[in-house]
């Protein structure tokens, strides 16, 4: 079972849903589609308030003309090895200014969501079962030092490693 994670905790009632073949949006739920489909859909009309879903070798900059259209962009994480999609994150906040949701999908693991959350992501669709378990506890696991600034600053400035403070 997937359930939607936010810092504020989980999400009762999120109405995304990454279409697919077999999933369809419903008449209450927003549809999350792939880039292209996301990209012939703004050519064809002036829809907003959209979800894309952006694979790890897809050009997430192709959405550069068309962030103000978009409401939610999930970037996909499908194995755990496979940070692709870290990067994706980071260009959309800090390349790219995009102001709306990230959204972390695949396999996220509580492990790699400090992570996640320091690249920009802000919300997570998560079934691992242990990442469920620890996150509906309040244990997410920290990050004390850091190597460089990134698109969610840490309020500490002494987390910084390579920064001074007198």
């Amino acid at each position: 079972m997937t359930k939607i994670w936010k810092e504020t905790g989980f999400v009762g009632d999120d109405p995304w849903v990454i279409e697919t073949e077999e999933t369809k949006a419903g008449s209450n739920e927003k549809a999350i589609v792939g880039l292209d489909a996301f990209l012939a859909k703004v050519a064809d009309s002036d829809e907003t308030g959209l979800g894309v879903v952006i694979a790890p070798a897809d050009d997430v900059t192709k959405l550069a003309p068309h962030l103000d259209r978009l409401a939610l962009v999930a970037v996909a994480f499908p194995a755990f090895n496979d940070g692709r999609a870290f990067s994706h994150a980071s260009l959309l906040r800090a390349r790219l200014g995009f102001g709306g949701e990230v959204r972390a999908v695949g396999d996220v693991l509580i492990d790699q969501i400090p992570l996640m959350l320091r690249c920009g992501v802000e919300s997570f669709a998560v079934s691992n079962a242990t990442a469920l378990k620890r996150l509906s506890e309040g244990r997410l696991p920290g990050i004390a030092v850091h190597y460089q600034p990134t698109a969610k600053a840490s309020t500490d400035a002494k987390s910084y490693s390579w920064r001074r403070v007198s």
